[in-house]
């Protein structure tokens, strides 16, 4: 198998991975789904660790709403794990799923 034609398959199975998108030829749907929900769950542990004010907030939503946001907008290796976080919450705000925090101030000391 070419170089090429590896690079093919293992972007077919990420993008399988990461966005529900139907497995590659070779890999089993059910053992895939598995592979993405564990995926998923890792995701939205790292956001809840980066974010936890979101977490918070959400509560029991925080869940079911990460998974929606992470089928539209599959993390890939382009945008830092910090930045997804960012992206989740902005994207919660203009959805109006969360509630607008009022600003925090800064003291800064010298």
């Amino acid at each position: 198998m070419s170089r090429e034609a590896l690079a093919a398959r293992q972007a077919a199975l990420l993008h399988a991975l990461l966005t529900g998108a139907p497995p590659p030829p070779g890999f089993a749907p059910d053992r895939l789904r598995l592979e993405a929900d564990v995926l998923l769950t890792k995701r939205r542990r790292l956001v809840a660790h980066l974010r936890p004010d979101l977490a918070e907030t959400l509560g029991e939503r925080f869940g079911a709403l990460f998974a929606a946001y992470a089928a539209e907008h599959p993390k890939t290796d382009a945008i830092r794990a910090r930045d997804y976080a960012d992206a989740f919450a902005a994207w919660l705000a203009a959805r109006g799923d969360l509630p607008h925090a009022p600003k925090r101030r800064r003291w800064f000391t010298r």
